[in-house]
């Protein structure tokens, strides 16, 4: 079975990223592996609200991957496999694929205007070295378009 990682956050391209993984999976008999991003915190305050910074930090990562998750079961019926993950992208995205090897394709988005963010940037550099094939999908393309290519 063909497996689809995408990364979810709250950005647009990430949503093109998704609906491209999910139309691909429905396709092709595949699923869908939503892995969360929550980005260490850059300072230390007191242990008690470092801790509570976090936590509410995980939360919304949760339920930004639940409510994908959501999308997901309506677009295709199945429900993706949901990873939440703490640390810095590029290491974790690596991390995940390391511990996964039946993930069949990196599906992430670029952003519809300038750079096209920092994973699309170090995993098309990268792309020789990666376990699977990485698409990256234009994060302007509308709806329409992501349906008729997917």
């Amino acid at each position: 079975m063909r497996v689809y990682l995408t990364i979810i956050d709250e950005t647009e391209e990430a949503h093109v990223a998704l609906r491209f993984a999910a139309r691909r999976a429905a396709k092709t008999g595949g699923v869908v592996h939503l892995l969360a991003l929550v980005p260490r915190q850059s300072f230390n305050a007191f242990a008690g609200v470092q801790a509570t910074i976090e936590a509410e930090a995980r939360d919304r990562a949760e339920v930004l991957a639940n409510s994908a998750a959501g999308e997901l079961m309506y677009e295709s019926g199945k429900m993706p496999q949901i990873a939440v993950r703490v640390g810095e992208g590029r290491a974790v995205v690596s991390e995940y694929l390391a511990e996964h090897p039946e993930v069949a394709a990196l599906v992430l988005g670029a952003a519809a205007e300038g750079a096209p963010g920092p994973l699309v940037t170090h995993f098309t550099t990268h792309a020789g070295s990666l376990q699977c094939p990485l698409f990256v999908v234009p994060g302007g393309l509308t709806t329409e378009e992501l349906d008729r290519l997917s």
